[in-house]
């Protein structure tokens, strides 16, 4: 029996407005600076509006930059640091949170609710002040327990010191997407399989890795994605703490981009930067999906 015509379009129907609005929002950005990185388009042109086309000029610019690779680099390492602590903490935290009391467990999760949605920018200043360097919080916790050479320590005026309080920053902000998003599925996986697992003498680690993590990869594999996505564009952390500094010690691909648009008036190639930096997150995301999909059929 056919359907009726109508019912065939009404999902599109549903799902239009959707479609629309990202197309807008997201694929105008998208295409127009994609279309400024083959112009040469600097201060002059942004009045004006005449940009002439300059072909793969400008990717040739950034391409051929020694602070470009440099920053690849520091961006690639920024990334690993920040998921790897991520998903490590935030499962640790999803399961400790799965063994808890009813009122321990909704007490926990308040709080990773409350973190999670607590503004970037507040996030960042209260970091500023911890780790301020002569009323900082952590300075005066550490010259308390012994360590006297942090007596007006200046945490972001060491390269090392200011990209590891960076990493806390990110990790303290995204830890409580990922604990709440796995403790939800955890609470999925049905409890007589960890039940016989401890009739067959597993312990926690062989229970996770031969129950847990199986039943639950596809939502690991999306979290990863969702991290990976999140840390490699994070910006807004970055510039109100270090503007990128000291030196280029804390500057990523987007910080890059920024700074070359606004420091430079370059708007062109910091939009070359920002379409690599496209490509590249896009690179490794297949790279993963690949990996991923391999396995699953090998299974």
């Amino acid at each position: 029996m056919r359907r009726p015509r109508g019912r065939t379009f009404w999902p599109y129907l549903l799902v239009a407005p959707t479609v629309v609005g990202g197309v807008l929002l997201l694929g105008y950005p998208l295409a127009r600076n994609l279309l400024i990185s083959f112009q040469h388009y600097g201060m002059g042109e942004l009045i004006r509006g005449d940009a002439p086309f300059v072909g793969l000029d400008n990717y040739r610019t950034v391409l051929t930059d020694p602070e470009f690779r440099d920053v690849v680099r520091r961006t690639v390492w920024w990334t690993l640091i920040n998921v790897v602590l991520i998903m490590v903490i935030g499962t640790l935290v999803a399961l400790m949170t799965q063994r808890l009391g009813r009122r321990m467990r909704i007490l926990v999760t308040s709080g990773l609710v409350l973190a999670w949605a607590s503004p970037v920018i507040a996030t960042t200043t209260v970091f500023q002040w911890l780790f301020a360097s002569r009323l900082g919080v952590v300075n005066w916790a550490l010259v308390r327990l012994g360590f006297t050479s942090f007596e007006g320590y200046s945490w972001l005026a060491d390269g090392t010191a200011a990209f590891t309080v960076l990493v806390l920053l990110v990790v303290w902000q995204s830890v409580p997407f990922v604990a709440i998003t796995l403790h939800a599925a955890l609470l999925t996986v049905p409890e007589e399989l960890y039940e016989s697992a401890r009739l067959d003498g597993a312990g926690a680690w062989r229970t996770f890795r031969s129950v847990t993590l199986p039943l639950l990869r596809p939502i690991f594999a999306l979290v990863l994605c969702l991290e990976v996505i999140w840390v490699f564009r994070c910006f807004a952390q970055i510039w109100a703490v270090t503007k990128g500094g000291p030196g280029e010690a804390t500057t990523t691909l987007p910080v890059y981009a920024y700074r070359v648009a606004q420091s430079l008036h370059r708007y062109d190639l910091g939009s070359a930067v920002s379409t690599l930096t496209v490509l590249l997150l896009v690179v490794v995301l297949l790279a993963y999906f690949r990996q991923m999909l391999r396995q699953e059929a090998d299974r």
